[in-house]
């Protein structure tokens, strides 16, 4: 197992039987490491006991921190939420696009659709991709029902299962 800890609040942990590569063909060889992204808000290097905390117990992460690679310097492009998601999943810094800002939980979808993306990446390698918890980069095209189906969103923009909070 292989897990890499950013002090931005992201935690990468590679090697861990959450997210798997798709069927076996050409390109898709069973060694692939199963990876999964857990991106924290207001995550501090400190915050982690595998990283000194003392107010705080993680034992769960700690012990894939103790069992992988460990990173100790680590950048984010924002400090914020909605930026730093964006910036995440397609690999754009943020400040090159206007609407890249904390969006109100009505916003339309931030992503563009057809642009390259994480989720859409893994999957041309044979990935199978999900995202839970908190989406937070906007939904639909800002008119949204709450009781309906709301597109385009998370599926639209690569991943293949989606069970989201809108924001925060």
């Amino acid at each position: 197992m292989y897990t890499r800890i950013l002090s931005f609040g992201l935690l990468i942990l590679f090697g861990i039987s959450c997210s798997t590569p798709k069927t076996a063909g050409k390109n898709s060889p069973e060694t692939k490491p199963n990876i999964v992204i857990i991106y924290l808000d207001d995550l501090g290097y400190g915050d982690l006991s595998a990283y000194g905390a003392t107010q705080l117990s993680t034992p769960n992460i700690d012990r894939l921190a103790t069992g992988g690679v460990r990173f100790t310097n680590g950048y984010a492009t924002s400090a914020t939420c909605t930026p730093s998601r964006y910036a995440l999943l397609t690999g754009v810094y943020p400040w090159r696009n206007k609407d890249a800002k904390i969006l109100p939980g009505t916003a339309p979808l931030l992503i563009d659709t057809a642009q390259m993306t994480l989720p859409k990446m893994l999957k041309a390698q044979w990935y199978e991709t999900g995202i839970v918890g908190k989406w937070h980069l906007g939904l639909g095209s800002g008119q949204a029902d709450w009781n309906g189906s709301i597109t385009p969103g998370p599926n639209e923009v690569g991943f293949d299962y989606s069970y989201i909070l809108a924001a925060t």
